[in-house]
């Protein structure tokens, strides 16, 4: 199929946040793999003249008379109008990865205006039946493709880690966990060490004894809520009010870590608790958790070496893509 894929180039449509990496090595780099041929439409410098980024979309699949076109829309960038007519001359599709929170806000919105959704909440599903959206898919998130595949011999140097971008209860979270006496190491964006390349990623996965997955969704911890005087407010704000499965409880196991996870809902329709993935509900579980596997190294290999395998057998977007177009 020849395939125009529309999304940002950039993280969050941001340049100073380094490349999108899940749209160029995920979705866009597994499509060609799968065979197909994939024309990019990124309109990250576009989003200050919609109108104009509307009318180059249209010309765009005039231009390339596309069989398929891919969205991943981020806001509200698209016409209603602009989708209508594609979908009209078009088979268009959207990844809706969001639907745990906003649903009634976004996806309500546009989800009419595919010949396709994909959701990552496979509870929606009726909601999307109730606005006469029949065809909808259920996926999930998955890794990016591994860098190197020698780093289940790579030495440890953390004992514990933590890579997403800085919120109000993650760092609350790691500051619990250091009063313990670990050192917890935080990458990414708003934390001290910073963002860090793809490659240095799979190098902190695989040499931490322990991946700590964090949400960011809101958190009802009393201990939390009276941490700090904005943090009840951050709570009361926040329209993340239900944690959901994201790429990093692939990636992790696809880049060689051991992976502790917060649980959320239907994770155990992809990973395997206890066999692929270790989950807590709160802090002190976590606390407990981290103790026991720090020192017990065989059965934390264990798990690290299964995890590895299923990710690597079903959890990649090639593996996502591949069911998706068999679908459509």
């Amino acid at each position: 199929m020849k395939i125009l894929y529309v999304d940002i180039f950039y993280d969050y449509g941001d340049k100073s946040r380094g490349s999108n990496q899940i749209g160029q090595m995920g979705f866009k780099n597994s499509f060609i793999q799968l065979g197909h041929q994939v024309e990019e439409f990124y309109y990250d410098e576009l989003q200050s003249d919609l109108p104009r980024l509307n009318r180059e979309l249209l010309e765009k699949a005039e231009q390339v008379q596309p069989d398929l076109v891919f969205f991943m829309l981020f806001r509200d960038q698209f016409f209603p109008e602009t989708l209508i007519q594609l979908k009209s001359s078009y088979k268009t599709i959207n990844w809706f990865g969001d639907d745990t929170w906003r649903f009634d806000s976004f996806t309500k919105k546009y989800a009419p205006h595919f010949t396709w959704c994909i959701t990552t909440d496979k509870f929606s599903i009726p909601r999307y039946h109730e606005l006469g959206v029949k065809n909808v898919i259920s996926s999930q998130w998955a890794s990016i493709p591994a860098v190197k595949d020698e780093f289940l011999q790579v030495p440890y140097k953390r004992d514990v880690s933590f890579i997403g971008q800085v919120h109000p209860y993650r760092s609350w979270f790691v500051k619990q966990l250091r009063k313990q006496g670990w050192k917890v190491d935080c990458y990414g964006f708003g934390w001290e060490n910073g963002l860090l390349s793809l490659e240095d990623m799979q190098r902190v996965f695989c040499s931490s004894r322990i991946n700590l997955n964090l949400s960011n969704s809101t958190e009802w911890d009393i201990r939390y809520l009276v941490s700090h005087p904005k943090a009840l407010a951050h709570a009361l704000k926040s329209s993340k009010n239900m944690s959901q499965i994201k790429a990093r409880n692939f990636e992790i196991n696809l880049m060689g870590g051991f992976q502790l996870t917060e649980y959320v809902p239907t994770l155990e329709d992809y990973l395997e608790i206890g066999k692929e993935v270790v989950c807590f509900r709160n802090v002190g579980e976590a606390i407990q958790l981290i103790d026991f596997y720090l020192k017990e190294n065989e059965a934390r290999e264990l798990i690290r070496k299964q995890a590895w395998e299923n990710a690597r057998d079903r959890h990649t977007y090639f593996h996502r893509l591949q069911y998706i177009l068999e679908e459509i």
